[in-house]
């Protein structure tokens, strides 16, 4: 599927995400979302072009557009909508189609105990509960999308692919020079006493580290200054403790990038936030940079905060 879109600044990019229920369509729109398009589910059909036209006139050249059989009554329309989006060849038009086996998709109706979107329009005499009602549901939603799946220029079997993989399969297929950039990274120095940053993917916890909060000519300054950072640095233990944390860190992130990460936020902490944390953060750009194809952004939450901390949680 690697490289069926054309190159950002060509023709406005148009994506039609459709499919059966339960196939993995949300999972295809959040991956375009993360892309840089601007997804819209469930609309209309008489109301995509209209849509389309809008957006391309604001500036925005990529639109993902989610279509299934939730537009019920609009259904029949989508011939004329894809014909109406194609219209004239400004636009580089694709159709999604997200395929699975029944037994899959069965599957997955079970796990999330949800009944199918067409289960309750079944006739009377064909409508039953349960794992019967799910798979009249999915013959019948094959039966209407089947004219959509033959205008597909893509489907994407997804019944051994995770979500993982299928949002990597989606990057892999709309990505471009300028949205391929990968995984953002950022690293997030902070204090305990203010609380974890509930953002954090991985935390790290390096109080363990000699505190220059207790060396008087280094109190007032943060990790920022280099006389504080010469000071975290050269403790035995901060060397041991850089030199492992970056060869983990070396080894997780490329493998984060590649399970389908869009970011990944690393919190450094410290007791206060501002000397060993700060310093320690500062220190990790330049050993991972080579690992990432994006800037790493560094935050230093409490460097400059002022104030009690936060008291802890009472347990009842």
């Amino acid at each position: 599927m690697t490289g069926f879109v054309t190159a950002r600044g060509a023709k406005p990019v148009v994506v039609v995400v459709t499919g059966l229920s339960g196939a993995g369509k949300s999972t295809a729109l959040k991956a375009l979302e993360d892309l840089g398009y601007f997804c819209v589910d469930n609309l209309p059909t008489v109301l995509a072009a209209q849509a389309v036209e809008a957006c391309v006139a604001g500036g925005i050249d990529r639109v993902a557009i989610g279509t299934d059989v939730r537009v019920r009554a609009f259904l029949p329309q989508v011939g004329e909508m894809l014909a109406r989006l194609e219209e004239g060849g400004e636009r580089d038009l694709h159709v999604v189609f997200l395929d699975a086996t029944d037994e899959s998709l069965l599957r997955r109706f079970s796990e999330t105990r949800r009944p199918h979107p067409l289960s309750a329009e079944l006739p009377a005499k064909e409508a039953r509960s349960g794992a019967l009602g799910v798979l009249e549901g999915i013959e019948a939603e094959r039966e209407r999308l089947s004219p959509l799946r033959a205008r597909a220029t893509f489907v994407i079997d997804t019944t051994e692919l995770s979500v993982h993989e299928l949002r990597r399969r989606i990057i892999e297929g709309f990505s471009d020079a300028q949205a391929s950039a990968g995984m953002a990274t950022r690293l997030v120095s902070f204090g305990y006493k203010y609380g974890a940053p509930v953002d954090a993917d991985l935390v790290f916890d390096v109080r363990f580290i000699d505190n220059p909060y207790f060396v008087p000519e280094l109190k007032e300054l943060s990790g920022i200054d280099e006389a504080v950072s010469s000071f975290v640095l050269s403790r035995p233990e901060c060397g041991g403790f850089l030199e492992r944390t970056v060869e983990l860190l070396r080894f997780v992130l490329p493998r984060y990038e590649r399970e389908g990460k869009s970011y990944l936020t690393i919190g450094i902490g410290c007791t206060g936030g501002r000397h060993r944390s700060v310093a320690i953060a500062e220190a990790l750009v330049p050993a991972l940079q080579p690992v990432t194809s994006r800037p790493i952004v560094v935050k230093h939450r409490d460097v400059g905060r002022v104030g009690a901390p936060v008291p802890p949680t009472k347990v009842p």
